[in-house]
């Protein structure tokens, strides 16, 4: 399977508390949630339903899948909508040392050797298997080369704080674009494959 991940950011990256902000994306006094709601325009509605639709499978990170656990897999309204559907039908992994047990259908925990447990999922046949928010998890899985598209979903607003996508940090990696657009709200949806380490100057490569 090929190995995707699709995040909602600002123009400065932030990731955090894009829909309701809920106890969890209040975290470390984040104030400022809720910056995507209705910032899509139809087209890119059916961009984002389209994706849940085509994936075979879905991994996440612990705080992402406790989120989509509660909502997507649990108020009715959402579990009918066509991503609710996508995703409680599909498997679903969830990669955390933290969690003991896991209660969404279909959710398998993976607590150990992860890197070996990802390479063995990317081996299977089948379509894709998706990453959505999961910020940490997705950081990971680029520093271990193993994400083969990143789609971002750039959202026209500077929030000034809250966690972002790439931090400080974050490991280095190169681009290559292979889709952009932007729809008529002003999202810009960039689709990356990842090519190895960037090149910097002689002085200053390590």
């Amino acid at each position: 399977m090929k190995l995707t991940s699709m995040t909602q950011v600002t123009v400065d990256g932030v990731m955090q508390g894009n829909g309701h902000a809920t106890d969890e994306e209040r975290r470390d006094g984040f104030v400022r949630g809720g910056w995507a709601m209705g910032r899509f325009d139809d087209g890119t509605g059916v961009f984002i339903t389209e994706a849940y639709q085509r994936a075979d499978a879905f991994l996440f990170g612990r705080r992402t899948y406790e989120m989509f656990a509660d909502t997507w897999g649990t108020i009715e309204e959402m579990r009918d909508h066509p991503i609710g559907v996508a995703l409680n039908r599909a498997p679903k992994y969830v990669a955390s040392t933290t969690l003991s047990d896991v209660h969404w259908e279909n959710t398998t925990l993976l607590s150990d050797d992860l890197l070996a447990v990802v390479r063995g999922l990317k081996a299977e046949p089948g379509g894709e298997l998706q990453v959505h928010g999961s910020g940490a998890l997705i950081r990971w899985l680029l520093r271990n080369d193993l994400l083969d598209e990143v789609t971002l979903l750039v959202v026209p607003v500077i929030l000034g704080q809250g966690v972002r996508l790439f931090p400080e940090d974050g490991p280095d990696v190169a681009l290559e674009l292979v889709e952009s657009r932007s729809d008529s709200k002003g999202v810009a949806i960039q689709v990356y494959r990842p090519a190895g380490r960037p090149q910097y100057a002689p002085n200053f490569a390590s």
